[in-house]
């Protein structure tokens, strides 16, 4: 379950406003809201640029509205694969 028509409702926008945004129909969009199809991943990362929030904010693992610092995303990304799997572990 995605916080798709929570965040959208809170802007006061329409399905079809949305559905522009990620190039999809409003029936496409629906459905991703519905939970009828699954997000595709690159469509959530547009949305969650598009609100100015994080990916796990979309996906309700955490309830911070601001999006993560680009900082930490670097940080992350700087990390050798070893440590990684240790941050996931």
């Amino acid at each position: 379950m995605l916080r798709l028509k929570e965040i959208r409702e809170d802007r006061d926008l329409k399905q079809i406003d949305i559905a522009s945004v990620l190039n999809v129909t409003q029936a496409q969009y629906c459905r991703y809201e519905l939970g009828v199809n699954t997000l595709p991943l690159d469509k959530l990362n547009i949305l969650a640029d598009y609100y100015k929030t994080s990916t796990d904010y979309l996906l309700y693992r955490t309830e911070e509205r601001k999006p993560y610092p680009k900082s930490i995303m670097r940080d992350y990304k700087d990390f050798s694969q070893n440590k990684k799997e240790r941050v996931k572990n």
